[in-house]
């Protein structure tokens, strides 16, 4: 007897695998169920202690001290997540050691947490691609990288790990929000591959 394979159904069930075993499992970030006001509390940690880590490869942006990490937070990046931002319309999240350099309300994404890309770091890595033939030599660095939320309804980008920024680093409203009270001028923000 012959089996009958129904095609749709098959492709249907594929790509709902392929979505799950895709999405943030929640438990592999540490704390992330934990409110961070009572972590800071708790651990009595000064605002001006904290740091931003950012790892690209894990998708995760860590809140720590020198001492202890306190808060883990699922993150996605630029549509082309794993090499280091070059040039304006890379769409690619650059790495290195940055500062926060302001922070306020955003109307698309709710907060916006600005780094101080380009540093001189960035410069010598956009001129030596220049000079290596890597990029145009008419390229321009780029600008304006920050940390931010999801347009209204779109947390699931986060959870399906959707690159869809043109270079920034979003999560969710709600962690975006919950970070930016302890954010502060010169706020130190590390991103590694």
């Amino acid at each position: 007897m012959a089996l009958k394979v129904n095609v749709k159904l098959v492709v249907f069930l594929l790509v709902v695998f392929l979505q799950c075993s895709s999405t943030i499992r929640y438990d592999n970030y540490l704390n992330y169920t934990v409110r961070l006001d009572q972590l800071i509390d708790s651990l009595k940690i000064k605002k001006k202690d904290l740091k931003i880590l950012i790892d690209k490869s894990e998708y995760k942006l860590t809140l720590y001290t020198d001492d202890v990490k306190v808060k883990e937070y699922p993150v996605v990046f630029g549509g082309d997540p794993v090499e280091d931002k070059l040039r304006e319309g890379d769409e690619r999240t650059p790495e290195g050691v940055f500062s926060v350099r302001g922070f306020y309300p955003h109307k698309s994404w709710s907060k916006f947490i600005w780094i101080d890309y380009p540093t001189r770091e960035s410069w010598r890595k956009h001129e030596e691609a220049k000079a290596e033939g890597r990029i145009p030599e008419t390229a321009k660095i780029g600008g304006e990288i920050g940390i931010h939320g999801v347009p209204s309804g779109y947390d699931n980008a986060i959870d399906y790990k959707t690159n869809w920024t043109l270079g920034c680093i979003s999560l969710k409203n709600n962690d975006v929000n919950e970070i930016y009270r302890y954010v502060y001028d010169g706020m130190p923000v590390t991103i590694v591959k």
